[in-house]
């Protein structure tokens, strides 16, 4: 998926530089799937209840450790870098279509030996959790989606405009002027980080444009783990207002659903604290 060797090794030290600014004692763990070598982040006591956090697409575990980033004083945090993705996972590519994801995360569920496990994912990584509890939901103890995808879609037609022109001007300019449009109509407020690290990743892998599937309302109605959701009111990819009319609909075990106002697909650092506090609760 990386383009070059010289593209990956500036990827990965964006992502070293970034999970070093966290000033976390953790530790690497690999674990091999059948779908290929899994790099996880591991910090927080051993003693502590498990949580697993799955990031976005185009992401990697540091993002997701720095958006919850009190998490590790209450549970053992095992933050996955997604397979495919700009990280140091393996780069071979699962399908949304069937249940690969789901089963990728449950070998990696036994292969740590963990039960009882809350599970936390933003945007992609929500799809990944539902594909889990679709697929085998007897170790998850709850499941926190925020702006999750799987669940309904937005208009493609914004989207092509705001986001994927913009993207493919970048490609094509290298302006970072670019990228910032993108982000802009992504992101709640200006992350820096995700300037520096998507005008990285927008040359120099190969991202997955494959349209998103939605959950299948029998398959949701069979899903018993409790499920709290966070959705995300200006969001044009998953909008919020859409999402949870359709949850209420679809998830018997829908336990809370929140719309967060005046939120874009990536929350701000107060709307993330505030589903931390829900995590944590």
């Amino acid at each position: 998926m990386f383009k070059s060797k010289k593209g990956k090794k500036e990827i990965l030290h964006l992502y070293d530089k970034k999970l070093k600014s966290l000033n976390l004692d953790f530790e690497y763990l690999t674990i091999q799937t059948s779908f290929g070598k899994t790099n996880i982040i591991a910090t927080g006591d051993s003693e502590n209840p498990p949580i697993i956090l799955v990031h976005g697409s185009n992401g990697c575990a540091p993002v997701a450790l720095e958006t919850y980033a009190n998490l590790y004083k209450k549970f053992r945090v095992f933050a996955v870098d997604v397979l495919a993705q700009p990280n140091k996972s393996a780069q071979n590519r699962l399908s949304m279509k069937d249940d690969s994801y789901g089963k990728w995360m449950n070998e990696i569920i036994a292969d740590l030996k963990i039960e009882s496990v809350t599970m936390a994912g933003f945007s992609f990584g929500g799809l990944i959790i539902l594909k889990t509890l679709e697929y085998d939901e007897n170790n998850i103890k709850e499941v926190v989606l925020s702006a999750p995808a799987y669940i309904v879609n937005g208009n493609p037609l914004k989207a092509i405009f705001e986001v994927f022109i913009p993207m493919k001007m970048y490609m094509k300019t290298k302006k970072v002027k670019y990228v910032e449009k993108f982000l802009s109509h992504l992101f709640t407020d200006r992350d820096d980080f995700a300037i520096e690290f998507l005008s990285k990743v927008f040359l120099e892998f190969e991202m997955d444009f494959t349209p998103v599937p939605v959950i299948d309302a029998k398959k949701a109605g069979e899903i018993t783990t409790p499920i709290t959701l966070f959705a995300a009111q200006n969001d044009i990819l998953f909008p919020g207002n859409k999402m949870i009319k359709r949850a209420e609909k679809i998830f018997p075990s829908l336990k809370k659903s929140t719309l967060l106002e005046h939120s874009k697909h990536v929350q701000n650092q107060e709307q993330n604290e505030r589903i931390e506090r829900e995590i944590m609760r």
